[in-house]
């Protein structure tokens, strides 16, 4: 174990090196187009590769294996289906996305609604981001101070610098050049992994054989306990076909045809790696009797990879984790620079402070993030907590603005006060208080309720108040979303 750690904290010093050569030999961005989308330059693959890191997260390539080991492949529908599902969505959304012509979210509904409704977006989107990036240092938390025997709080702060001086130095760019080099990485180290687990495990026969032993009937059904994954496929799928990080990724690209070449390109991926994932942890039936501590990724690099090869896995699992956060904090930054600084308040900007602004921003995402995770020692609480922010609040009136036309800005502002309503009153039920609630906490039910009462309130408010044919029509006609043929508005007496 001493030398699995030693080679494992060379590797790190090694990793880092190579990471901050790679952004520092690049030319320093020039202003803030070139800091958060790098002047819409870079290949779709290249911009593809970084849509996949930035979900194959510490959640991806830890906790779906080790709820692999209890629940079997239904474990799959936890991170797997959401990916896919929203991935898909991305696809289908992704040509109007890109013909908005739009940077950011904010922008989108600053041109479709009006800036109230802007700001309000943009103030839960940077919540969402940096929220959700906690959950990333929570992950390399818990990751480095089991396999290094460091300090939890320690390894947060270790882990979150090295990802913080790339992005701080590289902007997006930076984020997607370290992306390529973390994905390649961590593509390999999954195969090891999945290799070394099946064969140690004897194969799906043997699996299949242990968890009938065990009652596990329905272990190596696809469907089996699907159930049970229901309110994090509607919740993480509805928040991630949203996510402002991807539609950054759309926006970066070169063109339309790109933005389609992208996606497609990243919903191909998404299958096998997850399942790999997945399958890993079944295997870790058969290994271990008990589940053991640390994980099954973990425990299966310790007992059967020698140390060096050991220390790369290391690296591999370290970047899938930072190939997340660093995705999450770039775009927090983003819309704290653009959404809500230049926007609201300082809109003449010179181009050489609003970069200084964007590295600034870069700094306060991750100190906020950073923050929170040492409070919240939980990557599903934390992640539970940012997808409801969304998911409430936000989707019904960002989606549906692509295609009804008669969904105004009082329905928008509306029907994201109410989400957050929504929201904050789960929260206080979930931290301890008594109040009255229709359904169980964090059920399917919930969220379920909560994106409806988000698109009744969207519907009632927009029929109540005056429409906004004109602005939606430019809008819907610039996305491509907008029918041939559109009937006159009605004239009220």
């Amino acid at each position: 174990m001493e030398h699995l750690r030693f080679f494992a904290i060379i590797g790190l010093v090694i990793y880092f090196g190579v990471l901050l050569f790679v952004v520092l030999k690049d030319e320093s961005s020039q202003d803030a187009d070139d800091y958060f989308f790098a002047k819409r330059s870079l290949p779709f693959w290249a911009l593809s590769i970084t849509f996949i890191a930035s979900w194959w997260g510490a959640g991806s390539a830890i906790s779906t294996a080790d709820l692999a080991y209890t629940d079997g492949m239904g474990a799959f529908w936890y991170y797997g289906s959401p990916a896919l599902l929203a991935t898909f969505f991305m696809f289908l959304m992704a040509k109007s996305i890109r013909k908005t012509g739009s940077y950011t979210q904010g922008e989108i509904f600053k041109t479709r609604y009006n800036k109230t409704a802007s700001l309000m977006l943009s103030v839960a989107i940077f919540l969402f981001m940096t929220i959700t990036a906690s959950s990333q240092m929570v992950g390399i938390g818990d990751f480095f101070g089991t396999y290094l025997d460091m300090n939890y709080e320690l390894a947060i702060i270790v882990g979150t610098a090295i990802v913080f001086i790339y992005s701080l130095f590289g902007g997006f760019k930076g984020v997607v050049i370290t992306d390529i080099i973390q994905f390649i990485i961590l593509f390999i180290s999954s195969i090891i992994i999945f290799v070394v687990a099946y064969s140690k495990s004897g194969g799906i026969s043997e699996i299949s054989q242990v968890a009938d032993k065990l009652g596990k009937t329905d272990f190596t059904s696809f469907f089996g306990g699907i159930e049970k994954y229901y309110v994090y496929i509607i919740t993480f799928g509805a928040a991630w076909m949203i996510q402002a990080n991807v539609w950054q990724r759309i926006s970066a690209t070169r063109n339309i045809k790109d933005s389609k070449k992208m996606t497609m390109m990243s919903l191909c991926v998404y299958g096998p790696l997850y399942l790999m994932s997945v399958v890993t942890g079944m295997c870790g039936l058969v290994i271990y009797k008990d589940f053991p501590q640390g994980g099954i990724v973990i425990n299966i690099i310790r007992d059967y990879l020698n140390p060096v090869l050991g220390a790369f896995i290391f690296i591999g699992i370290t970047a899938a984790i930072m190939s997340t956060m660093d995705s999450l904090i770039n775009t927090g930054a983003l819309t704290l620079t653009l959404d809500i600084y230049k926007e609201k308040i300082n809109p003449n900007v010179s181009e050489k402070k609003l970069l200084n602004i964007s590295k600034g921003s870069t700094i306060v995402v991750t100190i906020i993030a950073l923050f929170f995770s040492l409070k919240v020692r939980s990557i599903l609480q934390v992640s539970w907590i940012a997808s409801d922010i969304i998911t409430t609040g936000i989707f019904v009136p960002l989606v549906l603005g692509f295609f009804w036309r008669r969904g105004n800005s009082t329905g928008a502002i509306a029907s994201m006060i109410s989400g957050a309503i929504f929201c904050t009153y789960h929260y206080f039920v979930s931290i301890g208080y008594n109040l009255p609630i229709p359904w169980e906490y964090g059920s399917t039910y919930q969220v379920i309720g909560g994106i409806s009462i988000s698109l009744f309130v969207y519907v009632l408010f927009s029929l109540l108040t005056e429409a906004e044919y004109e602005k939606a029509d430019a809008f819907m006609e610039k996305a491509g979303t907008k029918r041939s043929k559109i009937a006159k508005p009605e004239i009220s007496s």
